[in-house]
């Protein structure tokens, strides 16, 4: 590794994403401290995460400390938007250049070939081979851009942005010739967006008024639809898909969320599409979230936290 991976931050920004943070529960974080010149194949594993998440949090790690961060080309009056700067029309006073070695807290999805990875870092998105290497940016800028998904052919990725001035999904292809965005408004939050495996539809956790829910939209946008109602006090979250589509796996929880619980606020079900019904398929100390199939749909990762450990 020849120097630090450089992210530019807009001074500005960093008061504004502090003051963003939202209050939905969070794992317990867990930072990845990267020697220079260790192969990333060959790295320590932290205790009790999953292989596959340690995994790709640890080459993701990797990426922040590689290479030197590519400038992006500044607009002009006469230029088109540029899709990873468009949205918020904000303008910085000043800016600031830092170095890390180390992140926390970051989404990260692998491609469908298994060759390249999309992570969030700090409020933009970037791309990487997933052996290591160049992290490219994908978005930047002074929106808050996050948990970054491939779509089911590799050619575009599903995120959560504010770029609209108001929370929402949006869809940004890698070739950088196209955005959309999803959903409309500026009143509601949105967590944890997934596409159904045909590219159709992303689903996504909407919040507010009330609890979050599981919708489902169109990737040419309109209004979506709410997939379960009942009961009200329930909040869903974490839609995976495995090999057959008729099934979503997610995450629940009834009632208002604590930070000391006791350790059994999220469960998983399984919502079946043809029918609507939930069937609750874990009960355990410690709860479980995040449930991530294999492609094939016989094996199921999920996160679980216990007294004050979290994998």
């Amino acid at each position: 590794m020849t120097e630090p991976f450089c992210h530019r931050l807009i001074g500005a920004m960093i008061l504004m994403r502090l003051s963003r943070r939202k209050t939905t529960p969070q794992p317990q974080r867990t930072m990845i401290a990267l020697p220079s010149g260790t192969d990333p194949s060959r790295r320590r594993q932290p205790g009790r995460l999953p292989l596959a998440l340690t995994t790709l949090a640890a080459v993701a790690a990797a990426a922040i400390i590689a290479h030197p961060c590519p400038t992006l080309p500044q607009e002009t009056d006469d230029d088109t938007p540029d899709p990873r700067q468009e949205g918020l029309p904000l303008a910085a006073a000043r800016t600031i250049s830092t170095s890390f070695t180390e992140g926390s807290w970051m989404s990260i999805d692998v491609s469908p070939d298994g060759q390249t990875l999309v992570f969030d870092f700090l409020g933009d998105l970037y791309t990487m081979p997933i052996t290591g290497g160049t992290a490219t940016p994908l978005t930047q800028g002074m929106a808050f851009d996050g948990q970054p998904r491939f779509s089911p052919d590799g050619t575009r990725v599903v995120f959560t942005s504010d770029r609209s001035g108001g929370e929402g999904i949006h869809i940004i292809s890698l070739d950088l010739t196209d955005t959309v965005q999803v959903t409309k408004g500026k009143s509601s939050a949105y967590q944890s967006p997934e596409w159904t495996p045909d590219g159709d539809y992303v689903l996504a956790t909407r919040q507010g008024p009330g609890q979050g829910k599981l919708w489902m939209y169109h990737v040419d946008g309109g209004s979506g639809i709410q997939l379960i109602d009942e009961p009200a006090s329930r909040r869903t979250t974490g839609a995976a898909f495995g090999a057959d589509d008729r099934y979503i796996w997610y995450a629940y929880r009834t009632g208002g969320w604590e930070y000391n619980s006791s350790m059994r606020q999220y469960q998983l079900a399984v919502y079946d599409r043809e029918t609507g019904e939930s069937t609750t398929r874990s009960s355990r100390y410690g709860g479980a979230f995040r449930p991530a199939l294999s492609p094939d749909g016989r094996w199921l990762v999920y996160g679980s936290r216990h007294i004050g450990e979290t994998g």
